[in-house]
């Protein structure tokens, strides 16, 4: 049979694209990584996948679901997070963003459970000194973000992460720009450009990039936040670990999260191949990365978090709970902005009354 003539969608078990049928190969290509997935061609033409990454994880056992301990779990329905914490706790309000508007989702079925997990290292005490001299170096800030920012709101989260390991062999052609100089016959120097062909290649191996999956911190501080010591201090996942603290539920799964992912590895491989071509400047900077050696971890991450009104705008300040590493939010003072803009005008007026 020369073609397939009915094929239904079967996603790479590697990064979760979805996978085609190459009569040349006869298997399931991913057209991303180029992962070879087993598939068997039935004589009507149609394929069966032996390695279907949804399917598996619908079809995941019950006693892989879930947190191996009584939890209950509630979602925010001003911000969206999902909170998960000790069963007998009673939650009033969501501790990403304060608002009492949560729903039940008990009925909702159990999330894959984390393979790992890192544990808290830097204690609440610690973390509140940092948060004050935090603010107190934020000259910018209002006066009195310090006092309605109160540290009593400080909470111990551990937040969702997908890891993810490939070996990335990248082969790169483009137009390298090398610039050179004449002077015409009035003297004035003009920049010239002679473009020559380049190519190279680039090899890297990435460990464990981190997607969050946390949709109750903003994305911007998750940045700020790493490095997470994932490589070198993880545990193996212990219901234990978490009694007395909040767990948010994921809400980016793995596919989503695989995407993300080699969208990320690509940009940094771009990145690469650039720096490698030669010459002042460049044009037609062409890649063609392929992935392999693809593996993931499902993770929970500690991180103290502590969420304030300002006005009618809630600000997030988030510390890394492995290693004090600090990002926040605060409201600008308008007032001081609008003293150094007046002092820097009336220092500009008496430099320029001088010079003349």
């Amino acid at each position: 049979m020369s073609e397939v003539i009915a094929i239904n969608k079967y996603l790479c078990p590697a990064c979760g694209a979805q996978a085609v049928w190459t009569p040349s190969k006869k298997a399931l290509i991913c057209p991303y990584c180029s992962t070879e997935s087993a598939a068997e061609l039935q004589g009507d033409g149609t394929l069966v996948g032996e390695s279907d990454l949804a399917e598996a994880l619908r079809a995941l056992p019950d006693e892989k679901r879930g947190w191996a301990a009584e939890r209950k779990t509630v979602k925010c329905q001003s911000c969206q997070a999902i909170s998960v914490f000790d069963e007998k706790r009673v939650a009033q309000a969501c501790d990403f963003c304060g608002s009492p508007a949560l729903m039940n989702m008990d009925d909702v079925q159990s999330p894959i459970r984390p393979g790992s997990q890192l544990p808290f290292q830097v204690s609440e005490s610690t973390v509140r000194e940092t948060i004050r001299q935090w603010y107190g170096s934020h000259f910018w800030a209002r006066s009195d973000v310090g006092d309605k920012a109160l540290t009593d709101t400080l909470h111990g989260i551990y937040l969702p992460y997908w890891t993810f390991d490939a070996h990335i062999e990248c082969p790169w052609e483009a137009e390298a720009g090398y610039h050179y100089y004449t002077t015409d016959d009035k003297g004035n120097r003009q920049q010239h450009t002679r473009w020559e062909y380049a190519s190279g290649h680039v090899s890297q191996f990435h460990d464990d990039l981190l997607v969050p999956a946390s949709k109750g911190v903003h994305a911007s501080l998750l940045a700020e936040l790493e490095p997470f010591p994932t490589t070198t201090a993880l545990l193996p996942y212990d219901p234990g670990y978490l009694t007395g603290w909040v767990v948010e539920q994921y809400q980016i799964d793995l596919i989503e999260a695989a995407q993300n992912s080699r969208d990320r590895m690509t940009e940094i491989v771009r990145q690469e191949c650039s720096n490698q071509v030669p010459g002042d400047t460049q044009r037609g900077l062409r890649i063609a990365p392929t992935f392999s050696a693809q593996t993931f971890k499902h993770t929970l991450l500690p991180v103290w978090l502590l969420t304030y009104t300002y006005g009618s705008k809630n600000y997030q300040v988030a510390v890394n709970g492995a290693t004090g590493k600090i990002a926040g939010e605060y409201p600008l003072s308008w007032v001081k902005i609008t003293i150094a803009v007046i002092l820097g005008l009336i220092l500009l007026a008496i430099l320029m009354q001088y010079s003349q």
